[in-house]
């Protein structure tokens, strides 16, 4: 189907990408967002040296444990403090961990277990960090701009991930990996300033919620999810597209280049083309601002970014793999983007935390933990029926936003 871009913010209506508001935080979130991508790689590599590559594949996965477990209080944790307060305690807590964990190798040689349990707090910290971090975005500007803030944040998370990866092989070849994990405490660190000045529409306190429990609190958001006609298919296809798409881009894909012989640099380029193609959908997004029929596109770009996803498998050059990958990372983005506007627009203030924690918790604590499977199921099948089972996977999210009228019929708001 073929849709045309409506014009820019009506006259009156601040643009999200000339707010200074919303530039504080984004330049906020992508130093935040580097920080991370520095200090996964430097816990990696410490592990590495320290142990088997398969007791660091432990370590470094062992954060989404905590994720998994403790995501949905942490939405109820924003809801009830607020994701402002909620992002600005927690970034300065994991500031604090990654610098004690600098100081730790520094002065020590500290094994797999100091290394595992650095990685399980950070996973209990980022259980409260995420869900108020997504939900931030519902609070910066007018409904109107939150497909512009979705595309902003799309572009700050592929800058993280295009320099977390060199800054952090800068700072092990420079000061080790106690100089990583600085850099990496530095640049969380450099966030907090900018976060501080960051106002946000908040909703007045609610005293009753301070004498309720988390599980009530948490049952009223799944019940609201599931009473939504909107978020109850909305969350689901969040969900299937992300346990879809997480293996097949990471394990997977690391696996697909060694099964071809492209080696790191071919897949280097080919996660290069998913960049370049998902940074192109974000910036279309913050330049124009709103899609219309919004359901629909969404719908139909995660179908075609599931068939790109099979189709990964299938070509035989490197070229054509990156110039699919290119495809894919713009349907993709473009997808998960107007997910994500839609599901901030009809989440509700008050429930905003909670809906997030819900939509992100298969994304950040239960996709990595598939990773297991995934190779499992490569090495006895291959790649290409692997990449077809998870494509499936994601082309069900798209068949559910379809089958759903209301979501099907959804838009961004003016």
């Amino acid at each position: 189907m073929t849709s045309t871009l409506l014009p820019p913010a009506p006259a009156g209506e601040r643009p999200a990408h000339r707010d200074g508001n919303v530039l504080r935080w984004l330049g906020g979130y992508t130093s935040s967002a580097i920080g991370d991508n520095v200090y996964y790689l430097a816990l990696s590599w410490a592990a590495v040296q320290a142990g088997t590559p398969a007791q660091a594949g432990i370590v470094t996965a062992v954060s989404a444990v905590p994720r998994a477990v403790l995501m949905l209080g942490g939405g109820v944790v924003a809801d009830r403090c607020g994701p402002r307060r909620v992002v600005i305690g927690s970034t300065g807590v994991r500031c604090l961990l990654v610098l004690t964990a600098a100081v730790l190798l520094l002065v020590a040689q500290p094994g797999l277990w100091a290394l595992g349990a650095v990685a399980v707090l950070f996973g209990v910290v980022d259980a409260v960090f995420l869900p108020a971090a997504g939900a931030l975005p519902a609070r910066l500007t007018d409904r109107g701009q939150l497909a512009r803030v979705q595309g902003l944040r799309g572009l700050a998370v592929r800058l993280a991930n295009v320099l977390g990866g060199p800054l952090g092989g800068l700072g092990v070849a420079l000061g080790g990996t106690a100089g990583a994990f600085g850099l990496a405490a530095l640049l969380i660190g450099v966030s907090l300033p900018m976060l501080l000045t960051v106002r946000v529409s908040e909703p007045a306190p609610d005293d009753t919620k301070a004498r309720r429990g988390v599980l009530a609190e948490l049952g009223d958001g799944l019940r609201h999810i599931r009473r939504d006609p909107v978020l109850r298919p909305l969350t689901l296809a969040i969900a299937l597209g992300d346990l879809g798409f997480v293996g097949p881009m990471n394990l997977g894909l690391t696996l697909l280049a060694e099964e071809r012989g492209w080696g790191s640099s071919g897949m280097g380029l080919v996660l290069a083309g998913f960049g370049a193609g998902a940074g192109a959908a974000s910036l279309l997004l913050a330049w124009r601002g709103r899609v219309p029929y919004a359901g629909r596109v969404m719908a139909v770009t995660a179908v075609a970014s599931a068939l790109a996803i099979a189709a990964l498998a299938r070509v035989p050059s490197l070229a054509g793999a990156a110039g699919v990958a290119l495809l894919l990372g713009l349907l993709a983005g473009l997808s998960g983007a107007l997910a994500g506007a839609l599901l901030q627009s009809h989440a509700g203030s008050a429930y905003v935390g909670r809906v997030t924690s819900v939509s992100t918790l298969v994304s950040f604590g239960v996709a990595p933990l598939t990773f297991p499977a995934v190779g499992w199921a490569v090495e006895a099948w291959g790649t290409v029926p692997v990449f077809t089972a998870c494509a499936t996977v994601c082309a069900l999210s798209g068949a559910v936003t379809l089958g759903s009228r209301a979501l099907r019929r959804a838009e961004l708001p003016r």
